[in-house]
């Protein structure tokens, strides 16, 4: 029998099957013409938002980031056009030359480059932030799949001398540090952005419209004098290398409105060039790190026995032999006085006459005392990490404690904070909120901590201790009367005090008899032999407060010693 002729070849299906079939292909023919006209006459949008994500593109246009500047419009921190290098790596199509030039004209090894553009994403960074005239370059080359696009590279013109106050950004622009950090919102804008129509390969064919403009950020101008603060500088890093010290500090503020003229640490960074940079160099520790100041702290003691009616300047006060035993701990003088005035315990800086007065005080009177002067807390500059410092409640102080919290032991302040607290002496006690800023207008009203009366005593005293006779004759200034006080401390070291690492500090003003400028240093582990305040960071107050008060144009108010210098006669006789 033949294949054609087979039983099941002759056998005919049935009528309703066929019926089915012919209904089924017309309802499916019905349903795709219903989904047609409602997709290209009713919602059309659908599909064309398909079509424009095939063609269309919105790409952003960055905003410039806002300038930071000194008090005199001098830039600190500006924003520099550069371009960024880009790729589709399924687009690129370069041959192994084209690669190796590529790779010379972006400073990349070829290995790196090759292993960019072998990622399989739809975009990614060849070069981030390079010059324009090398992304011309690049460009010149036409190579499928390279794009590029504009940024924007921020720029420090100070470099070292003003890092750790004005930080820096990261690579999309926003801040990192510093003052770039604290005041990010105000200086970062809001990017704009354009909708343009690009080929298959991601080329512009067709610029259609703006859809919003970018708005620049805003312009900061900070409070810093760029002369004072390279001033402080240089004569900081001078001192370092002098003393061979591992780090430093110093404060400049402004006596009649709180301003930060200057902050300077050591050692420092170069923010244009961050690469290799641990945490510890970037840290602005003058205010986010705190220490035991030493005797720096002997004239709020001081101040606060005046405020009792207990003592007056010409007390005495008996320290011996220069020691004085609390329970198991015994309090020691570098240089034993006898019988001194309280003026000559702040003058020769006993550390047994501060202790003998602190004493006979109550230590909630003490902790309020420095509490008043901002000890314990922040001094709410705004800066990112500002430290707060380290002052033990009063009711859990032995008498040791409170012995030796007289003379800057047992307490840690911030190099800001302890700046900030000499206002009270240089202002006729009343002290100013700090303002790393620049003021508009007139400062604000300045809070009462110490009665005028007292502020002028101690500021009498601490004159004393820069003149003849006083712990830091190296911080008298040529023509100007200066005032402050010196202080040495042994450095913690596992919890005991460490034997020869010690911090040198000096805080001081002038003139001194009407105050503009307060001056704060700290000097960290001088190892050159010299190690007291008085001789490690007494010379740099006074070269810094000298520079500083000529730039303001203050007048001197003392008169200037003529120097005299021997000459040999043969010297005189070969000269005429």
């Amino acid at each position: 029998m033949k294949f054609t002729h087979t039983p099941l070849l002759s056998e005919k299906l049935p009528d309703w099957r066929a019926r089915i079939l012919l209904l089924f292909l017309m309802l499916a023919f019905l349903a795709l013409a219903v989904r047609s006209i409602y997709l290209q006459g009713i919602n059309n949008d659908f599909l064309q938002q398909k079509g424009a994500s095939r063609y269309a593109r919105v790409l952003e246009l960055p905003a410039t980031r806002g300038r930071i500047t000194d008090r005199n419009g001098e830039p600190l921190a500006v924003s520099a056009p550069v371009k960024s290098i880009w790729a589709v790596p399924e687009y690129v199509e370069v041959t192994p030359a084209q690669e190796r030039d590529l790779a010379a004209a972006l400073d990349m090894d070829v290995r790196e480059l090759a292993r960019r553009l072998a990622i399989e994403k739809d975009f990614v960074f060849l070069k981030r932030q390079i010059p324009p005239q090398l992304a011309d370059k690049v460009a010149t080359m036409k190579l499928p799949g390279i794009y590029q696009q504009a940024e924007y590279r921020r720029f420090y013109p100070s470099a070292e001398v003003t890092a750790h106050l004005i930080g820096f950004t990261g690579a999309d622009g926003e801040g990192q540090e510093g003052m770039e950090l604290a005041f990010d919102r105000q200086l970062l804008g809001k990017a704009g952005s354009r909708w343009v129509i690009k080929d298959r390969r991601g080329h512009i064919v067709e610029d259609v419209q703006s859809i919003k403009p970018p708005r620049n950020g805003n312009d900061i101008s900070l409070a810093m004098d760029s002369k004072i603060q390279y001033l402080a500088y240089a004569q900081l890093r001078d001192c370092v290398a002098e003393h061979k010290a591992k780090g430093a500090g110093i404060v400049v503020l402004d006596v009649k409105t709180g301003e930060v003229l200057a902050l300077v640490n050591l050692p420092t960074y170069n923010p244009n060039n961050r690469e290799r940079l641990s945490g510890a160099q970037l840290r602005n520790r003058a205010v986010t790190d705190t220490f035991e100041p030493g005797s720096t702290m002997k004239p709020f003691t001081i101040a606060l026995g005046l405020e009792s009616g207990k003592y007056r300047p010409d007390t005495i006060i008996q320290t011996g032999n220069g020691h004085l035993t609390i329970g198991k701990a015994t309090v020691h003088d570098s240089h034993p006085g006898g019988a001194m005035s309280v003026s000559q315990v702040i003058q020769k800086s006993s550390n047994v006459g501060a202790t003998r007065i602190a004493l006979s005080l109550p230590p909630e009177d003490m902790w309020n005392n420095f509490e008043s002067l901002g000890f314990g807390n922040p001094p709410k500059l705004g800066f990112p990490g500002e430290a707060t410092g380290r002052v033990r409640p009063w009711k859990y102080w032995r008498p040791i404690e409170q012995a030796t919290m007289s003379f800057g032991h047992g307490i840690s302040v911030s190099l800001v904070q302890l700046a900030r607290a000499y206002e009270v002496f240089a202002r006729d006690g009343d002290m100013l909120p700090v303002s790393l800023r620049r003021m508009e207008g007139p400062a604000p009203a300045g809070k009462q901590v110490l009665s005028p009366e007292t502020a002028r005593q101690v500021r009498a005293m601490l004159e004393l201790v820069v003149q003849p006779g006083g712990t830091a004759t190296k911080a008298a200034i040529p023509g100007y009367r200066a005032a402050g006080k010196t202080g040495t401390a042994h450095k913690l070291d596992g919890g005991h005090y460490a034997e020869n690492r010690y911090i040198a500090s000096f805080v001081g003003f002038a003139p001194a008899s009407d105050p503009r400028l307060i001056v704060a240093v700290m000097v960290d582990e001088p190892s050159a032999g010299k190690y007291y305040g008085g001789d490690v960071a007494a010379p740099v107050f006074s070269r810094v407060m000298a520079g500083a008060l000529r730039t303001l144009g203050v007048a001197p108010d003392a008169p200037i010693k003529p120097l005299q210098y021997a000459v040999k006669v043969e010297d005189v006789k070969e000269s005429m």
